[in-house]
């Protein structure tokens, strides 16, 4: 299954953050086992996708699994829980047995946390527990349901929110200029983020640089292609290029080689 041109949203279910975490934390989710009997049944299955520049912890319910982050290859055992960037392509390897629960952030929302650059994530696969404790993770695993786990989890999340409350200004930068871009339909340049920030573009790339481990540049690209694409896989007829900041579709169809590695043909790769 590929992420976008696949809908693996259906083996899960997803529930949105408190209002607290909302700005910091895009969602959570859990395998859903009736889901995975329904879709999946007795097969193995391998989900991909595309980079994103968001933290993300996998944490590990269910069986191992094999995961391959751009070019390198892991094996997660049972036991073990990840925190990844997602600046690469990744793959999970998994038998139908998978079930993980799922905490992903927003651009910046890591650090806002946990007072922890993501770009200190870079492109490694680090183990949860340099930052969550392991007292919380086997607490979170003994639980019986999606929701319990999640109030666990968000009442811990919060406590490390206020313990960080004192954001950097540079955070706050960033986060604006994302809105910014979104709300412009992913019109607006570099230099014009940076003017509405009151920032020189030196020390705009710099903060976006330091957030996200991305440049500006890179990090827009990806957002745009991403929902792009996503539009075009939905309606293919409906799609408008121009709605994304492209100027012709052969800038589009460039662009979902640069974000997939992949040719886009009539809707699918």
């Amino acid at each position: 299954m590929v992420e976008i041109y696949d809908n693996i949203r259906k083996l899960y279910q997803f529930k949105a953050p408190c209002a607290e975490l909302a700005s910091y934390i895009e969602f959570f989710s859990e395998t859903s086992p009736e889901a995975m009997q329904h879709y999946i049944g007795e097969a193995a299955f391998t989900v991909k996708m595309f980079p994103s520049f968001t933290p993300t912890i996998w944490l590990n319910l269910g069986t191992p699994y094999l995961l391959k982050n751009g070019a390198q290859l892991h094996r997660v055992d049972e036991h073990t829980d990840v925190l990844l960037l997602r600046s690469d392509i990744v793959e999970r390897r998994n038998l139908p047995t998978d079930n993980i629960f799922t905490i992903k952030f927003n651009a910046g929302g890591f650090e806002a946390v946990f007072g922890i650059a993501q770009t200190r994530i870079g492109h490694e696969v680090i183990d949860v527990n340099e930052v969550i404790p392991a007292t919380i993770l086997r607490k979170l695993k003994r639980l019986d349901g999606f929701d319990d786990r999640m109030q666990l989890i968000e009442g811990f999340l919060l406590d490390k929110l206020t313990q960080h409350q004192q954001q950097t200004h540079y955070l706050h930068h960033v986060q604006e200029s994302i809105d910014a871009f979104c709300a412009s339909g992913m019109q607006l340049n570099n230099q014009q983020l940076a003017s509405r920030q009151h920032l020189s573009d030196k020390t705009f790339y710099r903060y976006f640089s330091q957030v996200t481990g991305a440049s500006p540049k890179l990090f827009f690209g990806t957002m745009r292609a991403r929902a792009a694409l996503t539009a075009y896989i939905t309606d293919q007829a409906a799609f408008e290029h121009t709605s994304f900041g492209y100027y012709d579709l052969s800038h589009f169809y460039k662009d979902v080689i640069r974000f997939t590695g992949q040719r886009l043909k009539t809707g699918r790769l």
